[in-house]
């Protein structure tokens, strides 16, 4: 005789309910080629040029790079101003770009607590060769695109800062 006999009221397992995520919208203002303004972050009063929306929602900026020092970077809409500032964006290439393109590598997760107690240095983040060629291959369509509109290299190099008179909310950008 067996030795388990199974409860008539054990339920049946449920159907996992998954939600589907909507594509992210982006704010009407910002399109491939506004003039942003970074409001945090390591490059907050920078501006920058929006290169195209990622999939994830972010914006993919760039300063250009040799202009006012701001790389190839993700950048959330929440955290940018949209200047009335258009740029023509159309001569660069950013298809290759995407979120998986800023993953961290696999390699650099595994220093786990050993190396956090071991004590040394930290250790340089270094930049990848093939960043450093889009990095190149962008600037130099984008800094072809700026030097087009007069004014607009001095524009992008000048930091945006309030002094305590400046109401930024009757300000037009």
């Amino acid at each position: 005789t067996p030795r388990y006999y199974p409860a008539e009221d054990v339920k049946p397992a449920k159907a996992v309910h998954k939600v589907k995520q909507n594509p992210a919208r982006v704010r009407a203002s910002i399109t491939p080629g506004t003039v942003l303004i970074l409001l945090a972050g390591r490059f907050r009063g920078k501006r920058v040029v929006c290169l195209k929306a990622l999939e994830s929602g972010l914006l993919l900026v760039s300063g250009p790079y040799k202009i006012n020092g701001v790389p190839l970077r993700r950048v959330n809409q929440a955290y940018v101003i949209a200047t009335s500032t258009k740029v023509d964006v159309s001569k660069v290439d950013v298809k290759s770009v995407n979120d998986e393109y800023f993953s961290r590598s696999k390699d650099a997760a595994k220093d786990g607590e050993e190396e956090f107690f071991m004590g040394d240095a930290p250790k340089q983040a270094v930049v990848s060769d093939q960043r450093k060629a889009d990095q190149k291959k962008v600037d130099d369509a984008l800094t072809k695109a700026v030097s087009a509109v007069p004014m607009l290299e001095a524009y992008l190099a000048a930091q945006f800062t309030l002094s305590s008179n400046d109401k930024p909310h009757l300000m037009k950008f």
